[in-house]
């Protein structure tokens, strides 16, 4: 019970300083990276955990770092849930286009990390302004979990039959 208040008045907190009318100016932001072993997980949809950075922008440090349990993977589910945890930015290696449209209508700011790297580095790159790039939309797996299955096994055959029928 007194973790979810805990969560609850976080939220609340949240809440508030999302409202405020100036965030940018304050500079102080959070920033998710969803990790394995500390270094950056491959595949967004994937991931386990979520390490969750408050940094000051401005000063170019990190305020306070924690690591999350991811929910559940459904779709639309961690763009919600990270949004609910006042992150801003997330720094991904591999996401799907529908993740990323998700991530841009709760006003969360998506980043392309280098794949495998730690995430002390991947904070620091984007305060450096390195991180300016947003993921290609990971299209190899949207296709291989939606579309292969179907459309590639099938324009596959197409060929064949094309080929020899003519």
């Amino acid at each position: 019970m007194g973790h979810e208040q805990c969560q609850l008045h976080n939220i609340e907190v949240t809440i508030m300083n999302s409202l405020s009318p100036t965030p940018a100016q304050s500079g102080i932001l959070r920033i998710a990276i969803p990790h394995e072993n500390g270094r950056l997980h491959g595949h967004f949809g994937g991931c386990r955990e979520f390490v969750l950075v408050q940094v000051d922008a401005e000063k170019k440090v990190a305020l306070h770092t924690e690591v999350l349990p991811a929910p559940e993977h459904k779709p639309g589910a961690f763009p919600r849930w990270l949004r609910e945890q006042g992150v801003e930015v997330v720094i991904a290696g591999g996401i799907g286009q529908r993740a990323l449209a998700n991530f841009g209508h709760h006003g969360i700011t998506v980043r392309a990390g280098t794949a495998d790297a730690s995430v002390e580095h991947l904070v620091t790159a984007y305060l450096n302004g390195q991180l300016t790039a947003t993921p290609d939309g990971c299209e190899h797996h949207e296709h291989h979990h939606h579309h292969v299955h179907g459309h590639g096994h099938h324009d596959h055959h197409h060929g064949h039959h094309g080929e020899g029928q003519t």
